[in-house]
């Protein structure tokens, strides 16, 4: 016998013993000795903008004239699928993990969620195909971006802002800026928003950019929220988030006031803080802000959603431990409404908003994520 009739005879031998046919597809893998190949993902197309909640998945089915098969989806907000039970936010589901879906006719198997699927998220897609006890790898990975929608209900609000819309009520001179948000055009401008219900503790954030140096006014809003539509300063709940201008003593600081139910119960950083609390803002990036509340206030100011932190400071009512900030009604504004009644000055001129979230809890990590750029 030759030599290369011995190493073919070899490697046959080779490859039944391990319990493989040398003429087994390439990428075929998953439940053991499988030999299917992975379904291919046909639509949505691989990061689409979506405008539903409850997108249908399609994938390409198993060649004709085999075995009846069934499907498996995984849809999750990271694409390493972490978790594969349904996880809800809020109202909204952020992951779906359906096994069995029955084989489709035509060449192609669908599956459509039967909840809503947390709005303005990039989420994750795959599947893979079950045919017996055999189970073929799982496709690749694509994603899609859900419907840009903002909602206002009990315990949370969010309002993506980029889509010529708001949840809210916007007053005075405002202008939706495409893909940006909206902009407050002067100091008298704002959106106001009226919570579902009032929010004790909580979180209220943003993205905000148009914030500059040398603002034009000495302790301009860049967020607020107070009990009514009433002049800001006369609430025993109001709150402000600053950041100062010209004569803001100092200049171009970050800063806040806060009220929880009496003049008495006032937080505010002293001169000494605020003067460690200087920033030179740029007007062409976008700035997170979030302030947090229960008994006291904090405020949070990042470069982008994930950047790092330039401003972190916040107090509590130490001498009242009763006391809360629990305004009836609730009402939040971007901005303040108090320019027009000439305490103060009223909101940052030019300032854009979007991404908005006020919720009894964080903000979800992944809510707002089909904003950002892949």
């Amino acid at each position: 016998m030759s030599v290369s009739r011995t190493c073919l005879v070899l490697l046959c031998l080779s490859a039944a013993a391990c319990g493989h046919s040398p003429n087994s597809p390439s990428g075929a893998a998953g439940g053991s000795g499988s030999k299917l190949a992975a379904p291919g993902l046909q639509s949505p197309a691989d990061q689409a903008q979506l405008s539903v909640l409850r997108p249908t998945l399609v994938v390409g089915n198993l060649p004709s004239g085999q075995a009846a098969a069934t499907y498996e989806f995984q849809i999750a907000d990271r694409a390493d699928f972490v978790t594969s039970a349904s996880t809800k936010i809020g109202a909204f589901a952020v992951v779906a993990h359906p096994t069995s879906v029955p084989e489709g006719q035509n060449g192609t198997t669908a599956y459509t969620p039967d909840f809503d699927l947390q709005p303005t998220t990039r989420l994750y897609w795959r599947a893979r195909v079950v045919q017996g006890a055999t189970t073929s790898d799982w496709s690749p990975t694509w994603s899609f971006n859900t419907a840009i929608a903002g909602y206002n209900r009990a315990g949370e609000l969010y309002d993506p802002l980029v889509n010529g819309a708001t949840v809210g009520v916007a007053v005075g001179s405002t202008t939706f800026v495409s893909g940006k948000g909206v902009r407050l055009e002067d100091g008298n401008s704002y959106v106001r928003y009226q919570l579902a219900q009032t929010i004790a503790a909580g979180e209220f954030s943003m993205e905000v950019e148009g914030l500059h140096a040398n603002g034009p006014g000495a302790k301009l809003k860049v967020f607020s929220m107070m009990d009514g539509t009433g002049d800001l300063f006369s609430s025993q709940y109001l709150f402000t988030a600053q950041y100062r201008g010209v004569s803001g003593n100092p200049d171009n600081c970050i800063s806040f006031k806060a009220l929880l139910g009496d003049p008495a119960i006032k937080l505010e950083p002293d001169l000494g803080v605020r003067a460690a609390s200087v920033r030179s803002l740029d007007p062409g990036r976008a700035y997170f802000w979030r302030a947090t509340w229960s008994n006291g206030f904090a405020i949070q100011v990042r470069e982008g959603t994930d950047g790092a932190v330039i401003y972190d400071y916040g107090q509590t009512a130490s001498a009242f431990p009763n006391a809360s900030y629990n305004p009836t009604p609730h009402f939040a504004y971007l901005g303040a409404n108090n320019g027009r009644f000439g305490n103060e000055e009223g909101s940052w001129p030019g300032a854009i908003y979007r991404n908005v979230w006020i919720g009894t809890r964080s903000r979800p990590t992944s809510l707002g994520s089909a904003l950002r750029p892949y």
